[in-house]
């Protein structure tokens, strides 16, 4: 390493954000990136430590170390270069993944782990403004057709790597822009969409064909309750069309059967689902008019479910000029410290709280809902429990029920499957969780049971990080490769 001693003479170093005050009154981002300087000493801090758990805990194996000591080094271009060969658009991970690869740094033993995420954000900023993301065109063509179905970082990333070795890629999106759940799911306020459009603007120079409101295989609204999540299709393509059309097909959709709430008073308006709440607001920011837009301005908010989905309903209805944000979560509170001896590298259970808490929440922990409240058929409030775990089984505190306030309710209680319609309408076969079969197994991976036909990402392996989706796209593009030519250069 540049400097073998840093992850003893320097402190980590956190990416700075702009005040609360500021932030919420648009829907721009607000991180600040680390300096030169700055992520110098970050760089510096990564260690020699033999063996970088750091590449096994990042799910698309970047080369940590290598980039790290490039950049303590100013070696900017190299820098990029090392990113971009494991990972196709760090400019996404470098905002919005979680970075397990933080969680396996072994400086996080028993000190502040390496700054990675915030390095990674650095690069692909810098590469970005000194022009050195540029197309990468085919040497040759193949002849070969794919459609690739769902244009999340799964389809994005299978397709990129699919044209990039000459064949001919159409990637197909049900809605009116390409990104799947990074365009219309993660806020502005994360990741702004400019950083889709430019890659959408490298890839069709690189060969890919975008074709948008486009319905594979399904009716044009297949998720009941979600219709409102996006703009649907205009148009539908039958599985039986695109399997004639395309030399092989690989499915790349998300995990969007939202997890319902089965209470009481669940019919009553002012309930909504957070894939019906965010996307709404992404589109009005996109210079869209969306009729009878769902806000939270002057409203009670209360958000059921803890995660990062929640999160983002949070700094929405913040946004949206709410009068108070409530968010629930089933489980107990976590220790804000992990228990670092017990769980390294893994990813450890502890509180998290999220630029968008900060900026005005209060978070309930093992709290369960009982009943949802109305009048005139508009809910009013929640009828609540507050619950523990007893021998991995959940048990209401006797006494415990109360009544709050609510104007808005948000459902952000995860994903459980894929659209079966999909799955349905090509025949694919489904695991025990819906969602569709295949393996990953490094000859043959991917693959469903439909010949030519293969799945990757949520729609294979159900709710997931953007991280892992690119990984499953970058993997199954090598499998569909493999199929079509008998091997393949593509890395894995």
């Amino acid at each position: 390493m540049g400097k073998v001693t840093g992850f003893m003479e320097y402190e980590r170093i956190e990416e700075g954000y702009k005040p609360v005050p500021e932030r919420l009154k648009n829907y721009k981002e607000f991180v600040i990136g680390l300096d030169d300087a700055q992520a110098n000493k970050q760089a510096a801090r990564c260690m020699d430590c033999g063996t970088p758990f750091c590449n096994s805990g990042c799910p698309v194996n970047n080369i940590i170390p290598d980039f790290n000591d490039m950049v303590f080094r100013a070696d900017w271009k190299s820098a990029i270069d090392t990113l971009h060969s494991t990972n196709n658009f760090p400019e996404f991970t470098g905002r919005i993944c979680p970075a397990p690869c933080e969680a396996a740094c072994t400086l996080n033993v028993n000190d502040d782990a390496v700054g990675i995420k915030s390095i990674e954000h650095a690069i692909i900023d810098r590469a970005w403004a000194e022009g050195w993301v540029e197309p990468q065109p085919p040497q040759h063509k193949t002849g070969k057709k794919v459609a690739v179905v769902g244009s999340g970082p799964a389809g994005m990333a299978a397709a990129q790597q699919l044209a990039r070795v000459g064949h001919d890629v159409t990637l197909f999106e049900k809605n009116d822009r390409v990104g799947g759940l990074l365009r219309y799911g993660i806020p502005d306020f994360k990741m702004e969409k400019i950083h889709i459009d430019r890659r959408v603007t490298q890839m069709q120079a690189e060969g890919v064909t975008f074709r948008t409101g486009v319905m594979v295989g399904a009716a044009k609204d297949p998720l009941g309750k979600d219709s409102r999540v996006t703009n649907w299709a205009k148009e539908t393509i039958t599985p039986e069309q695109l399997q004639k059309d395309f030399d092989a097909v690989l499915l790349t959709g998300g995990a969007e059967q939202s997890r319902d709430l089965p209470v009481p008073g669940r019919d009553l308006n002012g309930i909504h689902f957070a894939m019906e709440f965010l996307p709404q607001q992404n589109k009005v920011n996109a210079g869209d008019k969306v009729k009878d837009q769902l806000r939270a301005d002057g409203k009670h908010v209360i958000v059921i479910g803890g995660g990062d989905t929640g999160s983002d309903c949070v700094g929405t209805s913040n946004r949206h000029g709410a009068a108070s944000v409530t968010q629930f979560e089933l489980m107990p509170e976590p220790p804000e410290e992990e228990n670092r001896p017990m769980t390294w590298p893994y990813w450890p259970i502890k509180l998290r709280t999220s630029s968008s808490h900060e900026e005005g929440c209060d978070r309930e922990f093992a709290i369960s809902t009982k009943e949802l409240l109305g009048e005139n058929g508009k809910v009013t409030g929640l009828k609540t429990v507050r619950v523990e775990w007893k021998d991995g089984k959940m048990v209401e505190l006797a006494g415990s029920e109360q009544t709050l306030k609510a104007d808005l309710v948000l459902l952000a209680m995860g994903f459980v499957a894929p659209v079966s319609a999909v799955l349905d309408a090509f025949g694919i076969e489904k695991d025990g969780r819906g969602n569709a079969k295949a393996s990953t197994d490094f000859i043959g991976g991917y693959a469903t049971n439909v010949p030519k036909v293969f799945a990757a990402g949520d729609i294979r392996r159900g709710q997931s990080l953007v991280v892992w989706a690119i990984r499953e796209g970058r993997q199954a593009a090598r499998s569909v490769d493999e199929f079509l030519m008998g091997y393949s250069d593509l890395p894995r």
